[in-house]
């Protein structure tokens, strides 16, 4: 891969990174995106998930909540909900929440649902999704490309 391009995170509190990279690849609403320097102008809805990227040769990651992702002059910038790095993940309260979420899950079993119990059955699958990429976002961080 020849070339560089600037990868920028941004939530609403902070810009989560702000650093050239290689390589991306976006957990993008409809499935991964990957990203290589002097990639065309676009946007799209960012998913809940793993942004992966290889910075100096060395593969990273990043968690990444809700957004939107726009391309455009060899920059890439996440708007997002939330931006992670496996260091700022607290793995065991993302643990705790997992257990929590499988709990509730278990709970609700195969029976028919009211709404109200449709709409906690969902939040707990959300819960669910948000705390394993957690746990694997911090477990999984720099790795050689």
């Amino acid at each position: 891969m020849a070339g560089e391009f600037t990868l920028r995170v941004i939530t609403p509190e902070r810009i989560a990174l702000d650093t050239r990279v290689e390589y991306a690849r976006l957990p993008g609403a409809d499935g991964a995106l990957g990203i290589l320097p002097r990639h065309a102008p676009m946007a799209a809805v960012i998913a809940v998930g793993e942004l992966a990227y290889v910075e100096q040769g060395v593969r990273k990651k990043l968690f990444v909540s809700e957004g939107f992702a726009e391309v455009r002059d060899n920059t890439v910038r996440v708007v997002c909900e939330a931006g992670e790095l496996p260091e700022e993940i607290d793995v065991e309260r993302a643990r705790e929440a997992e257990k929590r979420a499988r709990e509730r899950l278990a709970q609700r079993g195969q029976a028919a649902m009211t709404g109200e119990e449709a709409i906690d059955f969902l939040r707990a699958e959300a819960a669910l999704r948000r705390a394993v990429i957690r746990v694997n976002v911090h477990t999984g961080a720099g790795e050689r490309s």
